[in-house]
Order: structure tokens, then sequence, then C-alpha cells
């Protein structure tokens, strides 16, 4: 998950974190980084497969802006990826 200069946030995916947060901050990673350059990595998690990646991607898409700074913050205990809910 990336912060953006106007304190939004900003999740996806990606296999290598530190040559994707280059890219947004070149203005190259999405249209919406790009407004909002620049961009810093805010929270990660790594998972086994690209599809938990997509699966995680997606289930925190949906959070409130709440739910992900907490995540951010570190206080949402979480579960093991690719584990049933």
């Amino acid at each position: 998950m990336l912060r953006c200069r106007d304190d939004s946030l900003y999740t996806g995916i990606a296999k290598d974190v530190e040559r994707r947060l280059r890219q947004h901050n070149t203005g190259k990673g999405a249209r919406y980084t790009a407004a909002r350059l620049p961009v810093r990595l805010a929270w990660t998690l790594e998972v086994p497969t690209w599809a938990d990646a997509m699966r995680e991607e997606r289930r925190i898409k949906r959070l409130t802006r709440a739910a992900k700074l907490k995540l951010v913050a570190g206080q949402r205990a979480r579960r093991k990826v690719g584990t049933p809910r």
C-alpha cells in the first residue's frame, strides 16, 4: 500500500516492490498515483502466490480508509494468507 502526497492510500500488487515504487514515483505506475506524487511505501504483505496477492488486493481495496490505516499502523492481526477463512 502506498501513501500519496495528498495522504490518500493506493493499493496494488507487485513482484518487485522497490522497482514498482520507483515506477510510481516517476509517474509510470498508475494514473491515480501519477497525479499524487511523490508516493511512499506505507505497508506490505508478502504472500506465497500471485493468486493469493490478487485475492488480498481485492480484500484490502474493499476495506474502509480507517481499516487500511489500522493495517498501516500494525493494529490488525493478519490471518495467514492462503488459509481458509
